[in-house]
């Protein structure tokens, strides 16, 4: 039921008035994305806006055990040699396990992992060269753990990747669509592309600057981020389209919606706050194998909780607004 005295209440933000701010912030928040994106579609041999990892093109990863300390120079210096051996994009990082001093029960304080294109060897001629090269570098490093993933299914995964997230954005047409309007369901489709836009943007800026790879558990980051988005910007839209009902006669349809946005600002922004606290517990002191999985999760819940406020509902309030200015000149016609 609607409630007029929220009408009269003092807002905290007019979201409406200072429209063309919050579409300039996206435009900030996006360009570089966007450029950063397109730049990776043209360079790479793959067109892939991100710089994929082993899970889609397939490759192999090394993992090896060390009772000592790993420096970041160490690091460096793995990775400077397999490139001169002829290993394309090696990716090395050090797996800390030395967590607030408490060593493993085996004395392992961390775990080098190194990633290169996938490796079909029967002689064990190339993995004994990478085991040279990292222990030579690192002394007591022990090769513990190696995984293999060919390049079909490498390929077959990244296409079943994008069908999910293809779906997941073609469900969530029909379905605002069935339950709202259909202006509804555009502006709820520019606002997922708006987040999904940033996340994989900020991504490719990282491929680009510090060699990032992407895999699996990005896909299922930017799933889940598509969902709190939906979610968060279907409560602001419900809130707007009920209170229109009852309103309308009295008040304009942007004061209508500059104010029930307010009132699920203090939500909207709780909600994300107690999720982000977890996801920087979980970043901070969780595996360093999630830290970038967690990460897309913080920037995706981040803007999804902004575009849900400040960007979907500025759109809704425009898109009536045009709409209501072309049917007056057809009526005056």
């Amino acid at each position: 039921m609607a409630n007029p005295n929220l009408m009269n209440q003092k807002q905290i933000i007019d979201v409406v008035k200072f429209r063309w701010l919050w579409l300039a912030i996206s435009a900030v928040l996006l360009i570089p994305c966007v450029a950063a994106i397109i730049y990776l579609m043209a360079t790479q041999a793959n067109h892939a806006p991100v710089k994929l990892g082993i899970d889609f093109t397939g490759g192999t990863i090394l993992q090896y055990a060390v009772k000592g300390d790993v420096t970041v120079n160490d690091i460096g210096k793995i990775r400077e040699e397999m490139v001169k051996e002829g290993f394309m994009t090696p990716v090395v990082q050090n797996i800390n396990n030395d967590n607030a001093g408490q060593v493993s029960e085996d004395g392992i304080k961390n775990i080098i992992s190194v990633k290169t294109g996938f490796i079909d060897d029967k002689t064990g001629e190339t993995t004994n060269k990478i085991s040279d090269i990292v222990s030579g570098t690192v002394d007591s490093a022990e090769l513990v753990q190696t995984t293999s993933v060919g390049p079909s299914l490498g390929s077959e995964l990244l296409k079943n990747s994008v069908v999910a997230l293809l779906l997941a954005f073609l469900g969530i047409v029909v379905y605002i669509s069935f339950r709202f309007k259909t202006d509804y369901a555009v502006i709820t489709l520019l606002s997922l592309v708006h987040d999904a836009l940033f996340v994989i943007g900020v991504f490719a800026i990282m491929s680009i600057f510090s060699n990032v790879y992407v895999d699996a558990l990005f896909i299922t980051a930017v799933l889940t981020v598509v969902g709190f988005s939906v979610h968060d910007t279907i409560v602001v839209f419900d809130r707007v389209r009920e209170n229109n009902r009852f309103l309308a006669k009295k008040y304009t349809f942007n004061e209508i919606v500059n104010a029930y946005v307010n009132q699920t600002l203090a939500r909207s922004l709780n909600t994300s706050v107690t999720t982000l606290l977890t996801l920087g517990a979980l970043y901070f002191f969780g595996g360093s194998t999630t830290k970038e999985f967690i990460f897309a999760m913080i920037l995706g819940i981040a803007v999804g909780t902004y575009s849900s406020i400040f960007f979907a509902s500025v759109l809704l309030a425009w898109d009536k607004e045009i709409r209501d200015k072309k049917a007056l000149k057809k009526a005056a016609a």
